[in-house]
């Protein structure tokens, strides 16, 4: 991933605790590593890693549960014919996820397993900027514990329903 110590390349927005994330050793196996076996041939998500957590934190709106942070980690790469700029690189990404740990959450997260296998969670865009930046796809993802819906945080009481209908119409149950 170049320098992976680099700050705009490595951050998690922000956490629960006020840390940054644990480290890939202490969150255990990774949900999916994708080889190029599991790639999807029509997709144009890059190669990379999801791993997940569980903190000891409540989220906005689930008091009494604990949180699913969920960790996408992308190398630096070279864009393929399914991206804007063939051949020229993009940098690579690490973001982080979140879920209330409840039955509900549970279901969502393994959704989300599944279309990140899928390759359907991420793309290669081109940013307002002119850069070309690994992007989210049509698949919402709450990138901040809280801040509510307007900053992509809890609470926000449609998100699991809404996020669970929008992976129904593209394939995912």
């Amino acid at each position: 991933m170049g320098s992976s110590h680099s700050s705009d390349k490595l951050h998690c927005n922000r956490y629960l605790n006020g840390q940054g994330p644990p480290s890939l050793v202490q969150q255990g196996p990774s949900l999916a590593f994708l080889s190029e076996s599991e790639k999807g041939l029509h997709s144009s998500q890059p190669e990379g890693q999801m791993t997940w957590v569980v903190l000891h934190r409540d989220l906005p709106g689930f008091p009494d549960d604990n949180t699913i942070q969920i960790n996408y980690i992308f190398p630096d790469g070279t864009q393929t014919e399914k991206h804007p700029h063939p051949g020229q690189p993009y940098p690579g990404l690490r973001l982080c996820a979140y879920l209330p740990d409840n039955r509900e959450g549970k279901k969502v997260l393994k959704l989300v397993e599944k279309a990140f296998n899928q390759q359907l969670l991420f793309t290669v865009n081109t940013d307002r900027d002119g850069k070309d930046v690994i992007t989210t796809t049509t698949i919402p993802l709450k990138t901040q514990p809280d801040g509510g819906s307007i900053n992509d945080g809890y609470p926000d009481s449609d998100y699991l329903k809404t996020v669970r209908q929008i992976l129904r119409d593209q394939g995912i149950e």
